[in-house]
């Protein structure tokens, strides 16, 4: 192989390796949003009320919790709590428009209290996973 060769096949090379990088880029954003929604483990336990839910997931002593729209779109008042009996509740709230956490907290054995809401819509589990 004579030299203009060799680079044709080393600048195919950068422009492959290029283009790969750039996709592992934005791929993760996508898979990542697809994925148990940022918490960690298995879901143990899904909160229904009116206008969504609060999707609960258990990785050993790590309780983890989101809340998701029903019917996401407009922008309203979400929050999601998660507290382990004898311990402060870890919260999160604002304006979104699809979910809103994760929060987590470590419970070890301990049961906890999960809460939350959107809009007018609310739920509280009391305590569970005792």
């Amino acid at each position: 192989m004579d030299r203009s060769a060799i680079r044709r096949w080393l600048a195919l090379g950068m422009a492959v390796l290029t283009a790969s990088g750039l996709l592992a880029l934005s791929a993760p954003g996508a898979a990542h949003a697809a994925s148990a929604q940022n918490c960690a483990g298995r879901k143990v336990r899904t909160l229904g009320f009116a206008t969504g839910a609060v999707h609960v997931y258990k990785s050993g002593g790590l309780v983890c919790a989101v809340t998701v729209a029903r019917h996401p779109g407009a922008r309203s008042w979400m929050t999601v709590s998660v507290q382990a009996r004898g311990f402060r509740p870890a919260h999160q709230e604002g304006m979104r428009t699809r979910r809103i956490g994760p929060v987590d907290t470590y419970a070890g054995q301990r049961c906890v209290r999960v809460k939350g809401s959107r809009g007018n819509g609310s739920v509280d589990s009391g305590w569970i996973l005792c």
